[in-house]
């Protein structure tokens, strides 16, 4: 997938746009994304960062990075995306010059976008404004119950089952592998210890079982309350792996929660415990 972040970076062809912040590219997301890789035309996404509510200044939860954004949105047969800055220069176009710079000047015929899509100056513009400009506006399928937020919700109650529902793949967590205390490669049971993004959604702390590089992996997410930790720590245990991670991204899995973070009354408690729980993440069950 080719990545531009103007509108000159385009070459002007007919395109089936997609416009949206896609947050979690889940299920609704990709309903809109198969209308414009079903039509025929060249499927390309206009997509915001940072993310609007963001950038207007609210707390938002991202579900996932830009990066990972981008990844999932060329999995889903996307041919090119443009990355547009959401300035308050973006903000304060018209429909009408939102419509010319980002649609018509990249040879937009088609859009796809959701049933309470707005866009422009005060969110002024909406479907019937497209319409208006000659653009044809693509049926999308509905997915009920399906949002970011509802998804935000799922996860920060670790109701990954419903998150994943409704993401179409197992919730994740993403960041890029740093030095951490070492005490795990002491007990026998080294992890990897994930510098994740502050903005991005995070489950309850507790100990998951999921997957980072095709393996299964028991992650805690927590303050390590057995060694009197209080700095939030991602810390995945990767089963049957020898290497070195450090400096590497890792999209990690969350599939199931096995437990509550606990202070033990010795080192050995707490080995015999992460034993039980590398046990349970032998048996957990990829959602979806």
């Amino acid at each position: 997938m080719r990545i531009a972040h103007a509108p000159s970076q385009l070459e002007r062809r007919p395109r089936a746009v997609a416009i949206g912040t896609f947050d979690g590219v889940h299920l609704g997301h990709r309903s809109v994304l198969l209308s414009a890789t079903d039509s025929g035309l060249e499927p390309t996404v206009i997509t915001f960062d940072p993310h609007p509510r963001i950038a207007m200044g609210n707390r938002v939860d991202i579900l996932t990075t830009l990066e990972r954004r981008l990844e999932l949105l060329a999995e889903a047969g996307v041919a090119e995306t443009l990355v547009a800055a959401f300035t308050p220069e973006l903000q304060r176009l018209t429909p009408d010059e939102f419509i010319a710079t980002y649609l018509v000047g990249t040879g937009a015929e088609a859009v796809a976008v959701g049933p309470d899509f707005r866009f422009g100056q005060r969110r002024s513009g909406d479907r019937a404004t497209l319409e208006r400009a000659g653009l044809a506006v693509l049926e999308v399928e509905e997915i009920e119950g399906v949002s970011s937020t509802a998804i935000r919700d799922a996860v920060r109650d670790a109701d990954l089952d419903g998150a994943a529902v409704m993401l179409g793949r197992p919730f994740e967590l993403d960041g890029v592998v740093v030095t951490g205390d070492q005490r795990g490669g002491t007990l026998g049971y080294p992890t990897a210890n994930i510098a994740m993004d502050p903005l991005l959604v995070c489950p309850r702390y507790g100990i998951y079982a999921g997957e980072a590089l095709g393996r299964r992996a028991a992650i805690s997410i927590g303050t390590n309350p057995h060694y009197g930790g209080t700095e939030r720590r991602i810390e995945p245990f990767l089963l049957d792996f020898d290497g070195d991670l450090y400096g590497k991204r890792l999209v990690v899995e969350l599939w199931e929660r096995l437990r509550d973070e606990a202070v033990f009354d010795s080192e050995e408690a707490l080995v015999a415990q992460i034993a039980r729980d590398v046990e349970a993440t032998r048996a957990a069950a990829r959602p979806v």
